[in-house]
């Protein structure tokens, strides 16, 4: 299963030092040389640096990368949790390179107007949108809050192009979406971690213990399926919401900062009820750390898939002329010392996955998704005893 690109796992951005001589590189600069004299399109200097950097990040691991200004940018973007814009998620397609609307942002100017997914991206402010131009078309929606954007898009069923004049505004990347289930019992979708989502998850649960009256919710399925992790403290944070004592996750990497150990505070927002987590393939780093701390600690019981299997912390250090290393650091490891890297969780309870992209889109409908139904008979079938011995015995 397609993993998404996680933005930051650990949230350090460490200042740049001042760069020590460097030796000599007879090899690359010999390299270098023969690409500058010799190919057969011009390349400056700078493009060779540049491509040096990238490949020699990119040889160390799968999740360390080199970061120009506007990927830096998108990151920053994704582990704040805010920005100015009109509140469109939007990808390029395999095929044909068109940009859509994956979908329009809750309460954003988009979602307002009425924007929809699945709806193509033809001009923006006037100028056609190509074929590829991801990066592009995000940035010219993108600004300071208060001047207009102009769409225009294609809709199935529709003969004619529609046009939106859309206000930019500040957009809240929501990360949480809960539910009530019926019988006393809550849904929360986790989709990643950002720097917003802690508050969030913390509020939604307020929000279903509210609905509930005067009865506490009975249990609650979290929902962590196709969550690539993100910022490690809300994912600690989130984890530390079901716990009131004992380690969450622990670190070891090659300098002091690199090792460390995240603690649960007291405090259990459910009070003891249960928890079933859904788990699969997508779920990796963070969402691996919650489950696995959750589990560990007997809080929970996951079911699902097996989990990606991403147990690397990535630092992000900023460089020159707005671009950043993502750096891997340290290797982190559950509560009982089990580290996950390339080998994921093993659900409790296996569930397979739904094969049709109908039900694929998580959380948008948890009342019509198989595995939350699975879950929340889990929840009714079984006491909280259950719950704890299934959970431990691993």
């Amino acid at each position: 299963m397609h993993v998404r690109n996680v933005v930051t796992e650990r949230h350090a951005f460490v200042p740049t030092k001042p760069a020590a001589a460097r030796p000599e590189h007879p090899l690359l600069d010999e390299v270098a040389e023969h690409v500058r004299r010799e190919y057969v399109d011009p390349v400056s200097r700078g493009q060779l640096e540049e491509a040096a950097v990238e490949g020699m990040v990119a040889s160390l691991d799968p999740h360390s990368e080199f970061l120009d200004a506007a990927a830096y940018d998108e990151m920053r973007t994704s582990t704040a949790g805010t920005y100015s814009g009109v509140g469109i998620e939007v990808t390029a397609e395999e095929d044909s390179g068109r940009i859509v609307v994956v979908s329009p942002i809750e309460g954003s100017p988009a979602d307002r107007a009425g924007v929809r997914a699945g709806d193509a991206l033809l001009e923006v402010d006037g100028k056609p949108v190509a074929p590829g131009s991801l990066d592009q078309t995000i940035a010219r929606m993108r600004g300071l809050a208060g001047p207009h954007v102009s769409i225009v898009i294609g809709r199935k069923g529709e003969p004619e192009p529609l046009r939106f004049e859309l206000e930019r505004s500040e957009v809240h990347l929501r990360t949480v979406r809960a539910e009530r289930l019926p019988g006393g019992y809550g849904y929360v979708r986790v989709s990643h971690f950002s720097d917003s989502t802690p508050g969030d998850f913390d509020g939604a649960i307020v929000e279903l213990q509210a609905a509930a009256g005067a009865s506490p919710l009975r249990g609650l399925v979290l929902d962590l399926r196709d969550n690539p992790g993100g910022v490690l403290e809300s994912a600690v944070s989130v984890a530390d919401s079901f716990l009131d004592s004992g380690m969450i996750v622990r670190a070891d990497g090659r300098t002091p900062d690199a090792r460390f150990e995240m603690d649960a505070t007291p405090g259990d927002l459910l009070n003891g009820a249960p928890v079933v987590v859904l788990v699969d393939g997508g779920s990796a780093s963070g969402a691996e750390i919650v489950a696995g701390a959750l589990r560990d600690h007997g809080r929970a019981t996951l079911m699902g898939e097996r989990t990606y299997g991403k147990g690397s912390v990535q630092t992000v250090m900023p460089l020159r002329d707005g671009e950043a290393l993502k750096l891997t650091t340290s290797r982190y490891f559950t509560p009982s010392g089990r580290s996950i890297q390339a080998r994921g969780l093993e659900p409790d309870v296996r569930v397979a996955a739904p094969t049709d992209e109908a039900h694929r889109d998580y959380g948008r409908d948890a009342g019509s998704d198989p595995e939350v139904r699975s879950a929340l008979q889990y929840l009714r079938d079984r006491s909280l005893g259950t719950h704890v011995a299934l959970a431990t015995k691993r």
